[in-house]
């Protein structure tokens, strides 16, 4: 069989940057040579060796987070240039990216979310209105971006204004939302027409730290992360559910990570990742080897994924 040529998208503009240049790097480690010949572009720098190599390229893998590589702008550039890509499109990437529009998106589909109040740069701020209508504590963050870069937890009235001032450093538009206390779970998603669902994970943030935030994330040690999660079948299969219809709301292909905090049986969607972490300890990862997929088995499939939907869409 002949090799693909795969263009390894990593590095980026966004505030995620290094968190996807190491992510690249363990993908090309991973990516079997003997079925791929993998060349490595950075945004930053790359886009019209891109741009000039696109005839000889048979599939992309977009690893970058955040704004200019999870939100839909590369994955428009690659449309144009004809070049299949693992995930959402354009339109997905960009519902998944704004967390407003995906939550009104999530609530017409009858999936949970907590009560929210959503602020644009400029408008007065009333603190006060704000924990009238949500309570306290509450969970303050960007309507944009991801790694929840920006995000803070308020548990008086005093840390409100400072916590909303923060968010709007990384977006016009902040989103306050009730804080729901409960167990955190991930639950991935892989396919195009027929979806699976991975097992769920359980996360844990260690001590220290009062919620999944980006040093929880990113510091080896810092987050217990169990698969499967420690809940029954029941929930478990609710949860796998759940996380199928915010894939398919937000109008998202080839795979997706959906957050969610359980709290007395129920489950409220935190928020849906289009590119989640890719790396060999990745929570995506983890759980597809918990079904049987290794990491470098888990790519063939994202590639494969990539070709069929971008064949599919040229044939529609």
């Amino acid at each position: 069989m002949k090799k693909l040529t795969i263009a390894l998208l990593s590095g980026g503009i966004s505030s995620e940057r290094d968190v996807s240049l190491k992510s690249g790097n363990q993908v090309y480690e991973a990516l079997d040579k003997d079925k791929y010949t993998v060349f490595r572009y950075d945004p930053k720098t790359d886009l019209q060796k891109l741009m000039a190599d696109a005839p000889t390229i048979d599939a992309a893998l977009i690893i970058l987070h955040g704004p200019y590589g999870e939100d839909g702008t590369v994955q428009g550039m690659l449309d144009l240039l004809d070049i299949p890509y693992q995930g959402a499109g354009v339109l997905g990437s960009a519902l998944a990216m704004n967390k407003l529009a995906a939550k009104q998106l999530y609530e017409k589909a009858g999936l949970r979310v907590a009560p929210y109040v959503c602020l644009g740069a400029g408008d007065a701020i009333d603190v006060d209105a704000c924990i009238e209508q949500l309570g306290l504590p509450l969970v303050v963050k960007p309507v944009s971006g991801g790694s929840s870069i920006g995000m803070s937890i308020v548990k008086s009235r005093d840390a409100l204004s400072a916590a909303i001032e923060k968010a709007f450093r990384y977006d016009r538009t902040v989103m306050v939302e009730a804080f729901i206390k409960g167990l955190e779970i991930t639950v991935g998603v892989i396919g195009n027409d027929r979806l699976e669902s991975f097992p769920p994970i359980e996360i844990l943030p260690g001590d220290g730290y009062e919620f999944f935030d980006y040093e929880a994330k990113y510091t080896a040690g810092a987050t217990q992360e169990i698969c499967p999660a420690r809940i029954d079948e029941a929930l478990t299969q609710k949860v796998q559910h759940c996380a199928r219809i915010a894939h398919e709301t937000l109008f998202l292909r080839g795979y997706s990570r959906t957050d969610f905090i359980l709290k007395d049986g129920e489950f409220y969607v935190l928020e849906t990742n289009t590119i989640p972490g890719m790396t060999p300890t990745s929570l995506l990862p983890r759980a597809a080897e918990a079904a049987g997929l290794s990491f470098s088995l888990l790519l063939d499939r994202l590639v494969a994924l990539s070709i069929e939907d971008h064949q599919h869409r040229k044939t529609a």
